[in-house]
């Protein structure tokens, strides 16, 4: 399985957890490997494509971006309702 750069592309908002910029990273399909607080919140948008991505499907082909080399999602924080932040997440697929 491939290893996969999850990094901060953008906030709408005000995020108390994240910075744009900041990256984690899945590795071997199911190990969260990070220095940094992950928000719970958060995940619940990579968990329906990690494993797909991790197995090189076409980000493209999971209607997750319009090129074969970055998949893009959001967490689940309507910023305009809720004062907080909306990040938007840049996957990359990288080989182990």
């Amino acid at each position: 399985m491939s290893k996969l750069k999850i990094k901060v592309h953008k906030i709408k908002g005000t995020c108390p957890i994240y910075k744009k910029g900041d990256t984690f990273y899945i590795i071997d399909g199911h190990k969260l490997q990070t220095d940094m607080l992950i928000c719970v919140h958060s995940l619940s948008s990579i968990i329906p494509y990690y494993v797909a991505l991790s197995r090189k499907i076409s980000p493209k082909d999971l209607g997750l971006s319009n090129d074969d080399n970055a998949a893009y999602v959001q967490c689940l924080d309507p910023c305009e309702y809720t004062r907080g932040g909306t990040v938007i997440f840049k996957i990359t697929i990288h080989s182990q």
